[in-house]
Formats: C-alpha cells, sequence, structure tokens
C-alpha cells in the first residue's frame, strides 16, 4: 500500500518515512502544501498523513481542496490539539486526527486501523458489468440510463460495490450504513436492499445484486 506523507518537518518525515518504510508500506514525501496537494491529485495513494502548519498552502486548505475531487483516507497530524482544531479538521473531511507528540505504535495502529476501513484503492467510479458508481458526482447509472437514489440507497450500494464479490452480512451492512447494531430478526436491511434491487436489477436481463441463503447479500456479476 502506498502512503503520502505531507511534513514540513525533515526529523519527523524522515521518522514517520523510517517507519511505514519498514512495516512495509510504500511511502512518498512532500514538504509543502502545495506540493502535497499537487501528489494526492494526481498520483493514487491509500492514505494521506497531512500535517496542518505546513508552507504554502496550510493543511486544511489542503484538505478541503482534496476532499472536492477525492475520497483518499486522511490522518490529520498536528501539533495543534485545541477542540475547535479537531472539529475544523473533522468537519472538512478528515477520517481521523492525531495530535504532536504521539507514540509511533499508536501512530502506526491508526494507520492500519483507516487502511482497514477504507474502500479497496482509491477509484473514483466503480463498475460492476454495466453498473457505474460515481462516488464523486453521487450518480449511478445501467449502460445508458440513469438510477435516482435516495442517500441511503446510495450509501448501500457504494458498500457493496466497493466490497463486490464479498457476501455482505445483515449485521455488518447495518453497522456500515446506520453505524448500529439491529437486532438479528428485523428486516431494515432485507427492505434496504429490496428497494435497491428494484432500481438497479428489475428493468435489466443481468441480475448483479444477489442473495446468498443464510449469510447475507453480495453485488457480482455472475454471467
Amino acid at each position: 500500500m502506498r502512503i503520502l506523507i505531507v511534513e514540513d518537518e525533515p526529523k519527523m518525515a524522515s521518522y514517520l518515512h523510517k517507519g511505514l518504510t519498514e512495516a512495509s508500506y510504500t511511502v512518498d514525501i512532500a514538504d509543502n502544501g502545495k506540493d502535497g496537494l499537487f501528489l494526492a491529485l494526481h498520483e493514487n495513494f491509500d492514505l494521506i498523513v497531512l500535517d496542518v502548519m505546513l508552507p504554502e498552502l496550510g493543511g486544511f486548505e489542503v484538505l478541503k481542496r482534496l476532499r472536492a475531487q477525492k475520497q483518499t483516507p486522511v490522518l490529520l497530524l498536528t501539533a495543534r490539539d485545541t477542540v475547535d482544531d479537531k472539529v475544523e479538521g473533522l468537519e472538512l473531511g478528515a477520517d481521523d486526527y492525531l495530535s504532536k507528540p504521539f507514540a509511533y505504535a499508536e501512530f502506526l495502529a491508526r494507520i492500519r486501523s483507516l487502511l482497514r476501513r477504507a474502500p479497496r484503492g482509491t477509484r473514483d467510479v466503480l463498475t460492476i458489468a454495466d453498473l457505474e458508481v460515481d462516488l464523486i458526482r453521487r450518480r449511478v447509472r445501467r449502460g445508458e440510463t440513469r438510477i435516482d437514489l435516495t442517500a441511503q440507497e446510495f450509501a448501500l450500494l457504494q458498500l457493496l460495490a466497493e466490497r463486490q464479490g464479498e457476501v455482505l452480512t445483515r449485521t455488518f451492512i447495518t453497522s456500515q450504513i446506520w453505524d448500529m447494531n439491529f437486532d438479528s430478526d428485523t428486516n431494515v436491511v432485507d427492505v434496504a436492499v429490496k428497494r435497491v434491487r428494484a432500481k438497479i436489477d428489475n428493468s435489466f436481463d443481468k441480475k448483479l445484486l444477489h442473495t446468498v441463503r443464510g449469510m447475507g447479500y453480495v453485488l457480482e456479476d455472475r454471467s
């Protein structure tokens, strides 16, 4: 996996580069916000470690401009640790926030946690057969047909598309989409899947959203 570190302190950048490289990650470094933003937008990274206090372009501005085009996971790493700073960073789209000084073990644990949670790759459009899910514009198409989804339906389809080919249990889906655990006998997932299936499958010959009896649901091309 490839990680971008945007950090203007040479010793800190070298320290993080050494540790992450030893942990088998591929690491790139930018020492100012302008170069960091350019790399983030024009290269594919699995995660970005972003300092807030940067020359040429501040970290918050880098994050704001990045989020307008990409959803690459971002860990803010900074000495600015006030509640207001944390809130601002998270509201701009940061995935996590770690204040300096920090223990490297905690830093690495947060990196691994973000990478586990992140979608596979950093593609802006997910494709399964003739189904296209545009994550940036939040649009869905099957062939030439535009499909309108509610916010919740889109979130469910995005989850299935990001993990295409994997059977997702109802418990997992509820934890990801509704951020809570429902009773096992609830039909909330079944109802949501039924609505999405009606829109992306029912009018098309090739079916993509499948029920795996006793297990859950999977989005895949079985042709």
